[in-house]
């Protein structure tokens, strides 16, 4: 029977965040979603090909294979899909839009209207999520010496761990990327509107999927010695009226596990903090596999096709 859905050509559909996105599209039953035979899968003209027959290309692929993907699109000309790309290739680009919808007023209706979207990394998107707007409310200085701690889940390291921890256990927990150059440091500098740049301590946990980032503050050193309550009140503010962006009351007990969001497009903001000792630490807790990535991706997806329910 002829269908009037949009089409959907995930490109490097086999990877974890491609499945992700494949299986939320197929609940969702609002696009129809191509594939090509695996033995085509890396074959360039049968992907330039199918891009000409889809309204819209998913990137999931590593970082020069999506370069690669989008010049392919563009030899297309007027014929181009519309890109998204799950990749760290285009984040600081440009000429491609930011896929974080509720990062700033109006961000939802730029990425609704462009046609090379990036989809935001999982920890930068707690991070921007935390910092910017208190940036933008002067609360914190751009320069400010952020720091930003997180903890994700193992599968937001790729196969190989992936499978490490599956068939091993791996390791407990470990901090990793210590020579300080982790790629997801510009997109959070970029976009948090720090002109510093941070410093990013990340971790990885032996659980699936899950992720908190917390950045700690000195409250006294930040503009107008603000309180705890005046930093939650600045970012309940800044998303009201999201759906998938919340700002929450400090969990009792004074512990925040990592995998309550699971499963879900869901970002949860908090702020914990300590009057007498004038201290604070904001938390944002996500499914790295969820906000994080393939649920970000099919919320920008129903924005760039103008979809319900993108929230």
């Amino acid at each position: 029977m002829p269908t009037n859905k949009p089409s959907v050509f995930i490109d490097g559909e086999a990877g974890t965040t491609g499945l992700g996105i494949r299986a939320r599209l197929d609940a969702l039953e609002t696009v129809a979603v191509k594939s090509l035979p695996s033995a085509q899968r890396k074959d360039p003209a049968a992907r330039r090909d199918m891009m000409a027959e889809v309204d819209l290309v998913i990137l999931c692929l590593p970082d020069e294979a999506a370069r690669e993907a989008a010049a392919l699109a563009e030899e297309l000309g007027s014929d181009a899909p519309k890109l998204l790309d799950g990749s760290t290739a285009h984040r600081v680009d440009a000429h491609w839009t930011y896929g974080f919808p509720e990062m700033a007023e109006g961000q939802a209706e730029r990425i609704a209207a462009a046609p090379k979207v990036s989809n935001p990394g999982c920890y930068p998107t707690g991070a921007i999520g935390l910092i910017r707007p208190l940036v933008t409310a002067g609360l914190m200085p751009s320069d400010y010496p952020v720091t930003i701690n997180a903890v994700s889940g193992y599968s937001g390291g790729g196969r190989q761990m992936i499978e490490a921890h599956d068939r091993e256990g791996g390791p407990a927990f470990e901090l990793y990327a210590l020579g300080l150059e982790h790629k997801h440091v510009p997109e959070t500098q970029l976009y948090a509107g720090l002109i510093r740049r941070p410093l990013f301590v990340p971790s990885v946990g032996h659980f699936r999927q899950g992720m908190l980032v917390s950045v700690p503050l000195h409250l006294d050193t930040l503009p107008g010695k603000p309180t705890g309550g005046d930093l939650h009140a600045v970012l309940a503010e800044a998303y009201r009226g999201f759906d998938y962006v919340r700002v929450v009351a400090p969990a009792s007990g004074g512990k925040l596990e990592p995998e309550a969001l699971n499963d879900t497009n869901k970002l949860e903001l908090s702020v914990y903090a300590n009057e007498t000792r004038r201290q604070a630490v904001l938390v944002a807790r996500l499914d790295n596999l969820g906000k994080g990535a393939s649920g970000a991706a099919v919320q920008n997806l129903q924005l760039m096709l103008r979809l319900n329910g993108a929230g």
